[in-house]
């Protein structure tokens, strides 16, 4: 047998010319994925009523939404949750309020609350996946201790405010008399020196423009978060804005029309820097408003029933759109049903980011139904099941056939049909308060709805009933009946409401004016009395207790 001898230099450097070839490769695949990895921008705006843009008919005049709208996919069968802090956790998340504890009402300043912590959010799961991920404006999902701040919940950058609203100049904000203090944080620090009294809006876009100008949209693909203050109340304004609606005799309709215009300004300067630093042509742009508008604020779900803080249609139907040169069929209207919940599966799909089953996601991945027209992969939506609020007077099991207790406030769709039980919430129709110069509640109005009429419990066929005009309960027996039986199902997956009481040591004055953490945990988890007593029942007011 003869055997060949190869110089040593020569297997050395073939090996390393292996080597070579496979880093080269793997950098190879590297860019390659980084090319396919679309940068996304998600636009989070804050009370916009479901009318309040141009092409929904408003008065208010938005040429950059309705442009950008226009050119991509208008969603038109899209919700949200009524109120922010349980928008904003079930985006993060992708899980219904029930399974995050935050069930009930907003996380309040004073409150030793935030998003939990074993829940896994989008920016931490885009960053797994390679992304840049950076967060500017509005938070409102807790920040009593260091670890609820959206530096530690997966955003390599952070600059806005923590709370649910405050003044657009000055950034303070008062809780309550006697608790006020300041509002804007760049990264886990108050953000002083950066502070030059700019209107929120413009501030908020200038700081998104500056990520844009200084990330390489070559190296990594980017996800930026973006959420304005505005159109929330107070109802402030720079006075340029408003010179556009003087035909608006209604003082804070007027008010409101001028930040949406300057909130539809500061959109067309993001998208122009999108497309000066080269990151336009592979960006996924999402707009979405947080709830319904706020008719005493200024907003106008109209034609749709309620109001911001319900679960009628006004309350929780919002205005939405993906922009995008990726979109396959562009210039076209999304009638498909999509939440809030599906952006967490959607967007982490489209960021080739992975999703494990352990997430227990309540959310689809519908981009094949945005882009493509296709089937939408939802079939339902459970608005919420809120144990603890103002439970319906005239409400009962008996009502509820014996499978729900209709005093309960939920709500939940399934294909066309929507129920709901307990006490939605405010329920007028109200037009567009353009003209009238009275105020809201002093003004007479046909179509108001009277509590003492001993109804808790609503049935509509939405899809042919969008304002809520005919309760079809009485007509449909059985389709009430295996709704009510849907909503048991979701409650028995149903963790305790989490919603302590306030805890006086949030006061900014003991942290040098500043709101911020002040909770110091030594013990790293509550024990266990002091976890049931910030627990809520989440059964229809029977206690559920682990077995020891």
């Amino acid at each position: 047998m003869l055997l060949q001898w190869v110089p040593v230099t020569l297997l050395l450097v073939s090996t390393q010319t292996r080597g070579v070839h496979a880093s080269w490769e793997n950098e190879a695949d590297t860019r390659e994925k980084r090319g396919s990895q679309p940068h996304i921008v998600f636009i989070l705006v804050d009370d916009q009523g479901f009318r309040d843009v141009g092409y929904h008919g408003s008065e208010i005049k938005t040429p950059t939404l309705d442009r950008l709208a226009g050119q991509g996919v208008k969603l038109e069968n899209y919700y949200v949750q009524p109120l922010c802090s349980p928008t904003r956790s079930q985006l993060l998340t992708g899980r219904y309020q029930i399974h995050t504890v935050l069930q009930h009402s907003v996380i309040r300043a004073t409150q030793p609350n935030c998003l939990p912590l074993e829940n896994i959010t989008l920016p931490q799961k885009l960053r797994d996946a390679g992304y840049s991920t950076h967060m500017v404006g509005k938070w409102h999902l807790g920040f009593y201790k260091r670890g609820c701040l959206p530096t530690q919940r997966g955003f390599d950058s952070f600059f806005g405010s923590l709370l649910g609203s405050g003044d657009y100049y000055s950034h303070y904000k008062c809780e309550v008399p006697g608790m006020c203090g300041y509002d804007l944080y760049d990264g886990e620090e108050a953000a002083w020196e950066q502070d030059r009294g700019l209107y929120s809006t413009v501030m908020f876009t200038r700081k998104a423009v500056s990520i844009l100008a200084h990330h390489d949209p070559r190296a990594h693909p980017l996800f930026l978060y973006l959420a304005y203050q505005a159109v929330h109340s107070p109802l402030q304004v720079p006075a340029r804005y408003l010179e556009r609606y003087k035909g608006i005799s209604n003082l804070s309709r007027r008010k409101y029309a001028a930040m949406v215009s300057c909130l539809d300004e500061a959109i067309q300067n993001l998208t122009l820097a999108l497309k000066r630093y080269g990151y336009y042509d592979n960006t996924v742009i999402v707009y979405s408003s947080d709830n319904g508008g706020q008719p005493l604020a200024g907003g106008s779900n109209w034609p749709l029933r309620g109001s911001k803080a319900t679960y009628w249609e006004g309350g929780i139907r919002a205005v939405g759109f993906v922009h995008s040169p990726l979109l396959v069929k562009k210039g076209t209207k999304c009638r498909s049903l999509i939440h809030i919940t599906d952006w967490f599966p959607t967007l982490v799909t489209l960021g080739e980011g992975t999703l494990d089953e352990d997430l227990n996601l309540d959310g689809y991945d519908v981009w094949e139904a945005i882009s493509e027209g296709r089937p939408s992969p939802r079939l339902d939506i459970l608005h919420n099941i809120d144990p603890i609020y103002t439970k319906a007077k005239n409400g009962s099991w008996k009502a509820g056939y014996g499978l729900w207790n209709t005093a309960v406030q939920a709500a939940i769709r399934v294909g066309h049909w929507k129920l709901l039980t307990g006490v939605p919430g405010y329920s007028d129709w109200v037009p567009p308060q353009t003209f009238s110069k009275q105020r809201l509640t002093n003004r007479w109005h046909n179509e108001r709805v009277r509590w003492d009429g001993g109804k808790s419990l609503w049935l509509f066929n939405i899809t042919a009933d969008p304002y809520e005009r005919v309760d079809l309960s009485q007509h449909y027996p059985h389709i009430v009946k295996r709704m009510l039986l849907r909503l048991a199902q979701y409650n028995r997956t149903a963790v305790p409401v989490r919603y302590p009481a306030k805890d006086l040591r949030s006061n900014p004055q003991y942290n040098g004016g500043v709101w911020g953490p002040w909770y110091e945990d030594e013990r790293g988890e509550p024990d266990e009395e002091e976890q049931y007593n910030t627990l809520f029942p989440n059964h229809l007011g029977k206690r559920r207790w682990k077995n020891k």
